[in-house]
């Protein structure tokens, strides 16, 4: 497992860097769940303007962290007290909104990194596309376990999710 990458809190700069990895990050999770329409350049625009506007919470800091290598971000994660999720209220007091890695530094030890710097070892929730294997091996590996909750997101297009905790 490398280490050639660090963990570190964004800077309102990034949010056009960020806007990119997360849409090629989705891209290369969801292409099989999701139309074109969530990877294509207004994708990428909306989530600029998504990121510019989260880096200049006062909490920013405190609720977003990136993974860097040869300081170009490769991943990143968003964390913070659990909301209710569109009719569902939250079973525990934190979760984890978003992680993202580049498939490019899959199985380098970012996407932990970054879980670990979000969460520790605290107990979380969060929600996952229902039929993303992956994710879902990586986050019961990390004591993660399906509540029964799901989930249709119709502004997924019908994505079915499901409720983790630990």
């Amino acid at each position: 497992m490398s280490t050639d990458f660090e963990v570190a809190v964004p800077r309102l700069a990034d949010a056009e860097e960020l806007a990119r990895v997360h849409v090629q990050a989705w891209r290369e999770a969801y292409a099989e769940l999701l139309p074109q329409h969530f990877y294509d350049d207004a994708a990428r625009e909306s989530r600029q303007a998504m990121w510019s506007g989260l880096l200049l919470r006062e909490d920013a800091g405190e609720r977003f962290r990136v993974a860097r290598r040869e300081g170009r971000i490769v991943g990143l994660v968003a964390y913070g007290p659990a909301a209710d999720h569109q009719g569902h209220p939250p079973e525990r007091d934190e979760q984890l909104y978003a992680l993202y890695v580049l498939s490019s530094c899959y199985g380098h030890g970012v996407g932990q990194a970054l879980l670990d710097q979000a969460l520790g070892e605290r107990p979380a929730q969060l929600w996952v596309a229902k039929d993303n294997a992956r994710a879902r091996r990586f986050y019961e590996k990390n004591g993660f376990t399906a509540d029964g909750t799901e989930h249709v997101d119709q502004d997924l297009d019908g994505l079915v999710e499901i409720r983790m905790v630990r």
